[in-house]
């Protein structure tokens, strides 16, 4: 099933993720249907807060290649193998800093400059019940760190520099008034 993305204003983007007790086929649907709707939004990663939902969960699928059709270089040791899902992810050590341009589904067509580390290290668990650890960079490693901050209730207009909330200020009111319709008619399925 696809879900409807939930825009900035919907009170559930607010929500702090609950910690998942164990894999059964409740989790296994609800990660397969973020995987149906992440690609159907062209999105890279994708967060249980996005869909309405408040499990620690999150799926990310980096494109394999460039935008050049170059093949995209490996951003993670070990290798990851997309799409990931991602179970009671958590950040381990971060390293470095730098600023890119980055979007969000839930800020539908906006792209703004964030400071995010530049290499993560997560530790997560799998659909199998398994705990991975990875390192990451790269486009892999800012997905990581931007679904993580969904499930702790943080935003990218959260990590937006006040000179560009104020830029944005227009859109972003737009888009409140559009969440919060979306949390009064209950809408996070279609």
């Amino acid at each position: 099933m696809k879900y409807d993305i939930v825009t900035y204003g919907h009170p559930v983007l607010r929500e702090k993720s609950r910690r998942i007790a164990g894999v059964d086929s409740g989790i296994r649907k609800l990660a397969g249907d973020m995987l149906e709707t992440l690609r159907v939004s062209n999105g890279v990663g994708l967060a249980a807060q996005q869909i309405g939902r408040t499990e620690a969960i999150c799926v990310i699928d980096v494109p394999t290649t460039l935008s050049s059709g170059q093949p995209r270089p490996q951003e993670s040791e070990p290798p990851a193998k997309m799409p990931i899902v991602m179970i009671n992810p958590r950040i381990k050590e971060s390293e470095g800093e730098e600023v890119c341009e980055e979007g969000c589904l839930s800020f539908p067509e906006m792209f703004v400059p964030i400071e995010r580390a530049e290499i993560v290290t997560v530790q997560f668990g799998d659909l199998d019940g398994e705990t991975h650890v990875i390192r990451a960079r790269g486009l892999l490693g800012r997905a990581i760190q931007h679904e993580l901050d969904h499930l702790a209730g943080r935003l990218l207009v959260d990590r937006m520099d006040a000179l560009r909330k104020i830029e944005l200020r227009g859109q972003l009111e737009q888009l409140r008034l559009v969440g919060r319709q979306q949390a009064k008619t209950g809408q996070s399925r279609e």
